[in-house]
Parts: structure tokens; C-alpha cells; sequence
């Protein structure tokens, strides 16, 4: 079982940080864009804030009640999706206000749960979206899934997917970007099929600037250093934090020409083409 030890107090104020930032860009749009289509495919982007509210509604013992057969539905693939698609279901029919209020009703009961964690308590093993791991772990996820939809209001608000519409806060991108680099050896070792002994250097723009480096021996890992230093590197990727957000999320807005690739060309675009692993 993986145990990823993390901080409780700098996971908490990011979290605590990225719902206060969804809960201004929702009560900032108009009607309209509520209303919008989102990127998601089936959602609206009222849905998306709807998901935000269920997902933390689960995680304090909330439930709704299914209104109809949801695993029926077009865009509803898995259990995951069938479980989302409840909490959306509950929301939509009600007024804006309404979901705003509840919004803030869950945030500020899952923030007073929070803080009266202990950092025994964040370090305690749990069932993850990404198996199982620590609450701690289960947290910095929930960052990245609320910056990732931070990132599909405002992509799907506006006429341009470009990364230059986008301001994100430093602290929640940060973690954000924990939680992908976690994810990007298997993306590059199972999902790429890199060969063995190829060295990838992912140079990561934006906010929160960051590298990522993965050398693939008999499994594919995350490293601190290559023998042969940054240069030595087979592959070397460079991108913006939101253009990553979206390749690894299976955006439509995703544009993998976007990407710089240097050295190894092939191994590279594999990387970017198959770099979609949320569900």
C-alpha cells in the first residue's frame, strides 16, 4: 500500500484557497455562461460546480437520492461517472442561487472538518481515487480535481481555450502539479510504452514552475537527477501548466502542438498523445 506522508496545513489552505477561487469565477459569470455547455461532454458548467459540490458532500457523509437511470446516459461510462451524475441530477433543476448557497453551505462544513484534523488523522490510510493511500493524499487529489475544473469554467466561458485566459493561484497549482507528477511515470512507462533506458525531462511553465524527471529502467520512475544532468536527458518536453492540466485530463480544449518536443521526437509525441489518464 502506498502511504504518501504530506503536510496537513499547507494541503488544507490550498484546498481551502482553490474553493474560495471557484466559488468567486461562478458568482462573477453571467447567466449565460452558467448555463453554457462546459468541455465536459453532457455538462453544463452550473454541472461542474454541482460535481465540486457532491464530491465534498460524499467525503462528509452526504447523500441524494438517484432520480432516474443514470448509467443510461450518453456521456456516463463507469460507476465513477454514474456516482458524479447523481449529485449533478440533484442540481439541476435548481435555481443558481440555490446551488450557490449549498456551494457554500458544504465548503465551510468540509473546511471546519478540516482544521480539526490532526496531522495523525491526514496521515491515516484510506481509500483514494488513486487506490489506496493516505487522507493526506486524498486531499492534494481533491486539489488537483478542483484546479483542473477551475480550469474548465474558465475554458469553457470563454471563446479561447488559451492559456493566457487563465490565472491560477500559485499554492493550489503547486500541489496541483504534485499530484499529475505523481501520475506521469505511468503515463510515460504503460500508458507511452517508453522503451527502457529513455530519460524524459518535463519542463512545466506557468505559476508554479516546475520539472519533472522520468527515466524508464524495468518500470518507469520519477527521479531527482540524471546521471548525465539535464542534458543528458532523451526527450525533453516544455509546456504551460494549463495546456498540461489539459492533455492529462482528456480536454477538448487540449492542444498537443503546444508542446515543445526536443530529442527524441516519436517518444515524445507517444507521451503527449497518450497522456490522458483522469477518468
Amino acid at each position: 500500500m502506498s502511504h504518501t506522508a504530506l503536510p496537513i496545513t499547507p494541503i488544507v489552505d490550498a484546498l481551502v484557497e482553490e474553493w474560495s477561487a471557484l466559488e468567486a469565477i461562478a458568482t462573477s459569470m453571467t447567466d449565460e455562461q452558467w448555463s453554457a455547455p462546459s468541455v465536459l461532454p453532457g455538462w453544463t458548467v452550473a454541472d461542474v460546480i454541482a460535481h465540486i459540490i457532491g464530491t465534498e458532500s460524499m467525503l462528509a457523509g452526504r447523500d441524494v437520492e438517484v432520480r432516474r437511470d443514470l448509467a443510461a446516459l450518453d456521456h456516463v461510462r463507469n460507476p465513477i461517472g454514474e456516482l458524479n451524475e447523481k449529485w449533478l441530477d440533484h442540481f439541476r433543476d435548481r435555481p443558481r442561487t440555490e446551488v450557490m448557497a449549498a456551494f457554500a453551505d458544504i465548503i465551510a462544513a468540509r473546511t471546519n472538518a478540516l482544521r480539526a484534523m490532526t496531522q495523525t488523522d491526514f496521515d491515516a490510510d484510506t481509500i483514494t481515487p488513486a487506490g489506496p493511500d493516505t487522507y493526506g493524499r486524498f486531499m492534494r487529489i481533491r486539489i488537483f480535481d478542483c484546479w483542473m475544473h477551475e480550469i474548465d469554467i474558465i475554458d469553457s466561458s470563454t471563446e479561447s481555450g488559451s492559456a493566457t485566459t487563465v490565472s491560477l493561484a500559485a499554492a493550489p497549482t503547486t500541489w496541483a502539479l504534485e499530484e499529475i507528477a505523481a501520475s506521469m511515470p505511468f503515463v510515460v512507462g504503460k500508458r507511452a510504452r517508453t522503451p527502457q533506458g529513455t530519460s524524459i525531462l518535463i519542463r512545466v511553465g506557468g505559476v508554479a514552475p516546475r520539472e519533472m524527471r522520468i527515466v524508464v529502467e524495468e518500470r518507469a520512475a520519477a527521479v531527482d537527477a540524471f546521471d548525465g544532468g539535464d542534458e543528458s536527458a532523451d526527450v525533453t518536453l516544455t509546456l504551460d501548466d494549463i495546456d498540461l492540466a489539459r492533455l492529462v485530463g482528456g480536454r477538448r480544449s487540449a492542444d498537443p502542438t503546444r508542446v515543445t518536443i526536443d530529442g527524441n521526437v516519436e517518444f515524445g509525441r507517444a507521451i503527449v498523445e497518450n497522456a490522458a489518464y483522469v477518468i
